[in-house]
């Protein structure tokens, strides 16, 4: 699966070239309507999906067609409906879109929070799903479909793309329910040994305010529950006095995989010189 997740992604980096670039207002508008796509579902609104799907759809890998399809996301809106404690819950982010004025490729990630039972502990399966689109009639409708749920490398690696994310979104929920409780850290500034609960104090405190961090030179290895991802982080900002600061850490990230989901377990970063 981690091979096939690098061919796609490196699959639609080409196709993107290929279709040239859409324009901003393009890529917000296929956003809006792929998420309309996911409300209808959820709504189980029959007559949208029967708009958004073009006649001669099929789904993939289950070889679903237009009718077969419907039927199969009306069946599952009626369960949920019924027991609406066991329903699923879908959110859409990390897009990656591109298109021509008569064709479009979406594809986005997919975080479903399910229960397997009664009583069980929610559980969080992420997948990433391609939407193939033609405009016919002067609309936008969905001719295929593929998805895959992603392996725990690329799991790992989203999680980094996540972290980076929070920290410049200042997205302090993302360090409580993704750091474990006996998380512990070592400052690339101070040295210094902090505890998750420090950890996020010191986050709130810090005056410092980063503005973009890239990922670069990630290499992801995986024992059983444990995983050490290395790797380097460029990041770029503004501290207390409002001066730019631009940097890289070469970091290793430590995890521990509790009740079916990756948790940061401990992080050390080095600053590069």
């Amino acid at each position: 699966m981690k091979h096939i997740f690098l061919i796609l992604a490196l699959t639609f980096t080409f196709a993107g070239n290929a279709f040239g670039e859409c324009s901003e207002s393009d890529k917000k508008a296929l956003e809006a309507l792929d998420h309309a796509g996911g409300e209808a579902a959820a709504k189980g609104d029959r007559n949208a999906l029967m708009a958004m799907l073009a006649d001669d759809y099929t789904s993939l890998p289950s070889m679903q067609n237009k009718t077969q399809s419907i039927e199969a996301t009306m069946a599952t809106f009626e369960r949920d409906k019924a027991n609406p404690g066991m329903a699923n819950k879908v959110t859409y982010d990390n897009y990656m879109i591109t298109c021509t004025p008569n064709s479009a490729v979406i594809m986005h990630r997919n975080i479903l929070t399910t229960k397997s039972g009664a009583g069980d502990k929610e559980q969080t399966v992420w997948s990433r799903t391609v939407h193939v689109l033609e405009k016919r009639g002067g609309k936008w409708q969905m001719v295929t479909d593929a998805g895959n749920r992603l392996d725990e490398y690329a799991t790992l690696r989203y999680m980094e793309m996540d972290w980076n994310n929070a920290d410049v979104n200042r997205d302090l929920s993302w360090f409580e329910q993704n750091y474990a409780a006996d998380y512990s850290g070592i400052s690339s500034r101070t040295a210094k040994i902090q505890t998750k609960a420090e950890e996020i104090a010191g986050f709130k405190d810090d005056k410092n305010r980063t503005e973009s961090a890239e990922l670069s030179e990630m290499n992801i290895r995986i024992d059983g529950n444990t995983a050490v991802v290395t790797g380097v982080n460029h990041v770029k900002g503004r501290d207390e006095k409002n001066q730019p600061f631009d940097y890289r850490v070469r970091f290793t990230d430590t995890f521990i995989k509790r009740d079916g989901r990756w948790l940061v377990w401990a992080t050390q970063g080095t600053r590069i010189p």
